[in-house]
Parts: structure tokens; sequence; C-alpha cells
């Protein structure tokens, strides 16, 4: 997948099953859940047999919510994880402190229900920052991800921040393509599902992982096409600004390169 393209992470895997769909579909990471008060915890067993089967094919991260040093970095040797993701109240500290004991990259994620929110993520220095909706209901208020629920995506207009974004918090099929095309302009890296892709807490709809994908990818390419254009649009202004009597652009990059640039690659 180009770096380009926003990237997906499947979280709340349980099953090896599961896990090698979404691998197969193109995930970029999945999230395996170690929190004993979350529906989609993952038995260590199963978390064994998932990184037996997967590992250097897709990023393994492990999510914990106000887990003891001790237990993240046990967990991240013995499954070799290469993403940690801190959902608690893990401060800045900590979060340094993980990536120096497991030397995987740590996601730090953030329950938005204000501009507020948004902001004070600033204050991690983290590998990613993770947006995840906060829990509204009596159901839910408790919990930390998986709620099912979206934040109002319209508050990452202020974030100035230029640590990746992974965007998360009730997306599934028939809202991701306009989550990734309301936040692509704020360093939006991946968006991620647990909740919207499941048959049942912990258990993954294949067709409902196939629709995911296929939306993710409808949406990168309008978004491709888009900067296509847009940079069609440059050179041809670029051209039409040039002093009469100038050399003529060969090609588009000609074209948009700035002055002094040069090309290589043609005789």
């Amino acid at each position: 997948m180009s770096d380009d393209l926003t990237k997906v992470k499947i979280c709340g895997v349980t099953r090896v099953q599961d896990a090698e769909l979404a691998v197969e579909l193109g995930a970029w990471a999945l999230g395996m859940v170690f929190y004993e008060r979350s529906p989609r915890q993952c038995s260590m067993p199963a978390a064994r047999d998932i990184a037996a089967s997967l590992r250097r094919r897709v990023e393994l991260g492990g999510v914990f919510v106000n887990a003891p040093f001790e237990q993240i970095a046990a967990t991240a040797q013995e499954l070799e994880l290469t993403l940690v993701q801190l959902h608690g109240d893990e401060g800045p500290a900590f979060c340094a402190e993980v990536v120096r004991r497991t030397g995987a990259r740590v996601i730090k994620a953030v329950q938005v229900r204000t501009s507020g929110d948004v902001q004070d993520a600033k204050r991690y220095r983290t590998d990613f920052h993770l947006f995840d909706a906060r829990g509204s209901s009596p159901r839910t208020r408790d919990l930390r991800g998986g709620t099912g629920e979206t934040f109002d995506w319209s508050l990452l207009a202020a974030r100035r921040s230029r640590v990746p974004l992974i965007l998360s918090g009730g997306l599934s099929s028939d809202n991701v393509a306009d989550a990734i095309a309301t936040t692509s302009r704020r360093r939006l890296f991946a968006v991620d599902t647990a909740s919207g892709t499941e048959a049942a807490p912990g258990r993954k709809s294949p067709e409902k992982l196939r629709a995911f994908f296929a939306e993710v990818q409808r949406a990168n390419a309008l978004l491709a096409a888009q900067a296509d254009e847009r940079d069609r649009g440059r050179a041809a202004t670029v051209l039409e600004a040039q002093p009469e009597g100038a050399p003529a652009a060969t090609s588009a990059a000609d074209a948009v390169a700035p002055a002094g640039t040069v090309t290589v690659g043609r005789a």
C-alpha cells in the first residue's frame, strides 16, 4: 500500500482466521486487546497463535488500559509486538518509558468529545495519536474504545500536530469513506475499526471486513484522483504564466518543478 493512502488497523481481533482475513484484505495493523473489562479481550493463547501466524506480515499491536509497565513489557516481548496502544490515563512520561522498555512504536489513544481533547493530545510525543469517541450512554460511558459511537470529526479542523493520526470510533463501511474525506488533510494515517466489522464482540464478520476495505479503497482512489487533478491544474497554471519565448516545459513534472530544479531520467 502506498504511503500516501489511508491505511487500515483492525482492532479487537481474537481469532486467527479473522486476523488472517484482515491481512489478506490489506490491513496495515492488527490490535489485540489486553484489558480484562473489554468484551474483546484477547487471551494470551489466542494472541500467541495470531502472532505466530502473522508475525512480520503485519504490524502486531497490543491494546492496554492503565496496565503496569511489567505487564506491557512482558506481553510485548513474548508476542514481539511492533505497536503498543495505550488507551487509558497514561501520561507522556509513561508513554516514553514504554518505548524505552519495549522498543515498539506507541499509539496514544485519546477519547474525544470537545476541541480541548484534540488539543490535549499535543502533550504526547508518541509515534501515533489515535482519536476515539468518548462513550455517551450508560452502557458505553466506562468503555475504553469499542463503543460503536463516532465523534464530531469537524473538531479536528483545529489540529496542528505533525504526529500521524489514526481515526477510530464507530467506523464501519457505512461511514468510513466520509470519515477519510473529512479528515484526510489532518495528517490522517489510518482508520481503525473494531465493532464496525464484527458479527459479535471479538468475532469478525467476513462480509463486514470486505465491505470496510472496499470503502477505504474507494475513498483512497477518489483522493488520489483529486490530487492528480490538482497537480494538472497547477501545471496548467505554470504553463500559462510562462513568458513569451521561454522554453516550453516538456512534462507536467517540469511545469511544477521549482526554479533551479534539475530533472533526470530523460536523454
